[in-house]
């Protein structure tokens, strides 16, 4: 199957390498340099933009009437910015700081996949195998059908072990002890599907994968949790118990009822803390989320004490499919929500960011979401000390206000060096056709598709309706290590030239590409979709 960078007409090259090679070529590496941000100004763009992300904020809190916010944008793995907004605790009028602390509720999720992921890459578990290894219980369950598969970790990580969707009864259950869990799954579990055939959001899910955190490691879950996650991020603030907490920076919860605020009675940790118990500070959190953005994009640099960059990677990736949907926005815009679940994060596709992971938590009394771009390197995250607050919105809106300044842009992919002289071969190819370099360019099928005459003639043809005198002009508009496009002015016009490099080593040209240009064209990487 052959792929273009355009839908216009091409003159398209499926080239691969013959085995004769020009001497220069071959020692050239196909090794990827990491992506990299190459805006200067960056930073300074994205600061202009924090003022209106205040007022966005203060006015969101007004209108929705949430005693105290705090919230924070991470960029490159720093808190360029926090702020903490209105009161801890009404009835005292104690305002918040940046050190006050949330419960973050089912934010905890993303924690619990990551102490899985600890120990799937220490060998002590893996995510294929049945859940009632680690869970003795588990194995009475009588499932839906009789191919029904067991229930697997990567099921429960992923929402797809059939148990039915549980956020209002799961809000409750914190405070249940170790043998109230063992004697819920004694008693059964209903099943709303068959383990592995759709995505529905559990609770109880993710409270077994805590029950298996402690099975494996002898440890309880937020012993586990506090000394291998939270102490080497050195997230000092954040821990599963509000008495934990000093007095004077808990964060008290309400709802409202009746035109006021009413408090809400504080949830003790227990055998579903695993699922939403944890509660932390803005700046504790910021560290969780620079974590995860540090993983990207894949390079050579030390590793994380935590976990490594492939498995924070992998967290970040759908695990289970939701459906897709697709509106039109009030401006107009085309709004895409394609994607899923991975491993304790939601993950999705979008028209303008491409891929937005994330994960919101709501508990009586609080709300809360972390929402960052892994392409773009910034993160924001919000907290709310009012009934689920409903942070979407305001968080979608500080991200546009950022992509305003102009200095929210992607990574740009960097070409292999054997791209760059593929590239450089290539030009000279198109400027003047000459066989023996075609044949040290040229992958296998270059000359199977179409005689290497017929590609020369149909060059020539374009260059000399450009006028010929053609030249490389511009960027190396680069889709990845080995895949790339460029301009090359002529005379009187222009011409478009792609190519991509074979699976081969060394890696030699697959796919070529030239095409007419038109006066005001530019070329620009592939978007999933533009309005």
């Amino acid at each position: 199957m052959t792929r273009s960078f355009t839908r216009s007409a091409t003159v398209c090259f499926g080239l691969l390498t013959a085995l004769a090679l020009v001497t220069p070529l071959h020692a050239q590496s196909s090794l990827a340099p990491a992506a990299r941000f190459t805006d200067p100004d960056r930073l300074a763009k994205l600061a202009t933009a924090l003022p209106r992300i205040d007022s966005a904020m203060r006015v969101f809190a007004e209108r929705n009437r949430v005693p105290g916010i705090a919230y924070g944008v991470i960029v490159d793995g720093r808190l360029l910015h926090v702020q903490a907004v209105g009161l801890r605790e009404t009835a005292t009028g104690a305002r918040l700081d940046t050190s006050s602390v949330f419960r973050i509720a089912s934010m905890t999720k993303s924690f619990t996949a990551l102490a899985i992921l600890q120990l799937r890459d220490a060998g002590r578990l893996a995510l294929d195998d049945p859940a009632e290894r680690y869970i003795p219980e588990l194995a009475g369950l009588r499932y839906p059908t009789r191919d029904a598969p067991r229930i697997t970790i990567r099921h429960l990580l992923t929402h797809s072990a059939g148990f039915p969707e549980d956020n209002p009864w799961g809000d409750q259950q914190l405070a249940a002890t170790d043998e109230d869990l063992a004697r819920l799954l004694r008693a059964g579990v209903p099943f709303s599907n068959a383990p592995g055939v759709a995505y529905e959001y559990s609770n109880l899910g993710f409270a077994l994968l805590g029950r298996i955190v402690q099975n494996v490691t002898g440890q309880r879950y937020a012993q586990y949790i506090r000394a291998q996650v939270l102490q080497p991020l050195g997230m000092t603030s954040t821990t599963m118990e509000a008495r934990d907490v000093p007095t004077s920076r808990l964060v008290h919860g309400y709802r409202v009822q009746d035109d006021r605020w009413l408090e809400e009675a504080a949830l003790p940790d227990g055998a579903f803390g695993a699922m939403g118990g944890m509660l932390t500070s803005v700046a504790d959190l910021s560290r969780w989320v620079a974590l995860m953005l540090d993983a990207w994009p894949p390079r050579d640099d030390a590793e994380s004490p935590v976990l490594r960059r492939a498995s924070l990677r992998e967290m970040q990736q759908v695990g289970r499919m939701r459906a897709t949907t697709a509106s039109r926005a009030a401006n107009g815009a085309l709004a895409l929500n394609a994607g899923g679940y991975g491993y304790g994060l939601g993950v999705t596709q979008t028209c303008r960011f491409g891929h937005v992971v994330a994960h919101s938590g709501g508990l009586p009394g609080y709300g809360s979401l972390m929402r960052w771009l892994p392409e773009y390197g910034v993160g924001i995250i919000a907290l709310g000390n009012r009934t689920y607050t409903g942070w979407g919105g305001v968080v979608d809106d500080a991200l546009a206000l950022l992509a305003d300044t102009g200095g929210l842009v992607p990574r740009e992919p960097q070409p292999s060096a054997v791209l760059v002289a593929m590239q450089q071969q290539v030009t000279r190819l198109v400027q003047q056709w000459n066989q023996p370099l075609a044949d040290s360019v040229a992958a296998m099928n270059l000359f199977l598709d179409e005689p290497a005459p017929r590609r020369a003639a149909a060059i020539a043809r374009l260059r000399d309706a450009a006028g010929g005198m053609c030249r490389a002009e511009g960027p190396f508009v680069v889709e990845n290590a080995l895949r790339g496009e460029w301009r090359m002015q002529c005379a009187t016009g222009a011409l478009r030239v792609g190519i991509t490099l074979a699976p081969t080593e060394p890696a030699r040209v697959q796919q070529f590409t030239v095409q007419a240009m038109a006066p005001d064209e530019t070329i620009r990487r592939p978007a999933i979709c533009r309005p």
